[in-house]
């Protein structure tokens, strides 16, 4: 079915699963709250490593993964994919089992600001005047809700920058999803190997406290990232990095969502408008990608975003 559609639609569609899933993974995490973001962010690599290689043995793609080691270039910017992609995972878990899911969802709110700047500056794409508008109404979004927090927001701060620059190197990295993910992960599996290694030979392991359920949910830390993030490097190989920008708002909505109502954090007014602000630029820049924004009067379509603005 999905041979028929055009390559973007395809790209749009699995981009949507991955920033879905992603949105909803706090939920996942907290239950494990109560071990170290350490040893969660271990066994979220090692098991994703191990889930991919099954993969890859089913669909015989080994072949390609011993290939792509050889090419020089084409390994090292996986590796540094690796290491973007792992400080974007460890600094997710630490602010979700510290309580800090909104501050989380703000950098992932800042994420496409990065993602269009490097879109522009990198790829050299063109945005048009409605997604330039979008674009800055955005970025005052972003700037209420980062005065909201009084401080540097250094954990919204490396998530935006990780993911945006992870995005950015999955473009210019032309591999097949399955071999990007199992090698990515591979790359970092010997460290984190010599850290569980420790935790056993020092008797810390969580492993032999936590619950059955735990125990689960820890071994199922290989199926929640590894499939989003499939489903992500599909999507990235025929989506523009600035649309992939956008398209991110969908993550961090749901993150706030189950911030606010899940884990009853505190979301205030200021946090209300740069919300707002942010949902109207999604809007504009839906729109515009739909090229329905041309027909529209630039004096009617300021109109319109006033009115959204003055019910927020």
């Amino acid at each position: 079915m999905f041979k028929q559609l055009p390559d973007q639609t395809i790209g749009v569609m699995y981009t949507v699963a991955s920033y879905v899933s992603w949105g909803i993974l706090p939920i996942y995490w907290y239950f494990l709250k109560e071990i170290s973001a350490y040893e969660i962010f271990a066994h979220r690599i090692l098991w994703s490593f191990v889930l991919a290689s099954v993969i890859l043995l089913f669909i015989g793609g080994w072949s390609q993964v011993k290939q792509l080691i050889t090419k020089g270039k084409m390994a090292f910017w996986t590796f540094v994919a690796a290491l973007l992609i792992s400080t974007n995972w460890f600094i997710f878990i630490w602010a979700v089992t510290s309580n800090h899911v909104i501050e989380a969802s703000l950098g992932y709110y800042i994420n496409p600001l990065f993602s269009v700047a490097l879109s522009v500056i990198v790829l050299r794409e063109r945005l048009n005047r409605w997604k330039v508008i979008s674009l800055l109404i955005a970025i005052v979004g972003v700037i209420l809700m980062t005065f909201q927090f009084g401080q540097m927001p250094w954990v919204a701060l490396i998530i935006a920058l990780s993911f945006a620059l992870y995005g950015l190197v999955k473009k210019m990295v032309k591999v097949e999803a399955i071999v990007s993910v199992t090698l990515e992960t591979m790359f970092i599996l010997p460290i984190v190997l010599s850290y569980l290694l420790f935790l056993e030979t020092e008797g810390t392991s969580s492993l032999s406290r936590i619950s059955l359920f735990e125990t689960i949910l820890l071994l199922g830390a290989g199926a929640v990232t590894a499939f989003p993030l499939l489903w992500f490097a599909k999507g990235a190989q025929h989506v523009p990095l600035s649309t992939l920008g956008f398209l991110q708002y969908i993550n961090p909505t749901l993150q706030l969502l189950v911030g606010i109502f899940i884990f009853n954090e505190t979301f205030t007014h200021s946090h209300l408008i740069g919300f707002g602000f942010i949902w109207v630029a999604l809007v504009i820049f839906s729109v515009s990608q739909l090229k329905l924004m041309r027909h529209f009067h630039l004096r009617i379509a300021k109109k319109i975003i006033t009115r959204i603005v003055k019910h927020i």
